[in-house]
């Protein structure tokens, strides 16, 4: 009986998106109003900061290399981002149905900063969970990954047109890539719902489900009662 033919193993995906929206999130936060800090300013994005560096020294230029330590640590990361900014997104609304409260200027820029950093930290959410992370989909066989919590056309288009056919996954071994994650966040976050690609996992439901009503607080009943304090 013939050997199973396996897959080659792909280039690692870049770190540097991945550490420069890691950054972002964490510089966002360190900049965010007073009120909206939890404790002392520096100490969350200083933790944070020693987490990614931790993860950069592992794997500096792309992603190839993984170990229970470095995949704990990674997801410890992320958990951490959105545990700090739904914790200000809650306290931002403690602040606006607050009546004494007049100066709704550095209300609304934090609205801005919260929204902007649940985008990214979803978009890192997913993308370190789908098929086992960022190292599992370019080192690992595609069957011998874990289910997909993702449905992107990539991966279905395969039997379409020519000229559709010869970007999908099956014709050229796509995998998505950290841009493709923070798209699928970015359209969640301002549609509300998914667009193009659709999650299949219930742990991808709910995590689009908490990132749909986290950006629905802050983009209507939040920023609504900051420009109210406006007037």
């Amino acid at each position: 009986m013939a050997a199973t033919r396996k897959e080659p193993l792909r280039r690692g995906e870049a770190r540097l998106p991945a550490a420069l929206a890691t950054a972002a999130a964490i510089a966002i936060y360190g900049l965010l109003p007073g009120r909206l800090v939890l404790g002392p300013r520096l100490i969350i994005p200083a933790l944070e900061t020693a987490l990614l560096a931790s993860l950069v020294a592992i794997n500096p230029r792309r992603m190839t290399k993984q170990t229970r330590w470095s995949r704990a640590v990674s997801l410890s990361l992320v958990a951490l981002i959105a545990l700090a900014n739904l914790t200000a997104l809650g306290m931002l609304i403690r602040d606006l149905v607050d009546e004494n409260v007049h100066d709704g200027r550095p209300l609304l820029l934090g609205a801005l900063q919260i929204w902007l950093t649940n985008i990214i930290v979803f978009g890192l959410a997913f993308w370190e969970l789908d098929r086992g992370g960022p190292v599992a989909r370019t080192q690992t066989d595609r069957s011998a990954l874990p289910p997909a919590d993702f449905r992107f056309s990539q991966d279905e288009d395969h039997d379409t047109v020519d000229e559709v056919a010869r970007g999908s996954s099956r014709a050229t071994g796509w995998v998505p890539t950290l841009i493709d994650y923070l798209y699928v966040s970015t359209t969640n976050s301002t549609a509300f719902s998914p667009t193009d690609t659709m999650p299949l996992s219930s742990r991808a439901k709910l995590l689009m489900a908490v990132e749909s009503i986290a950006a629905l607080l802050t983009s209507i009943l939040v920023i609504a009662r900051g420009v109210s304090i406006l007037q």
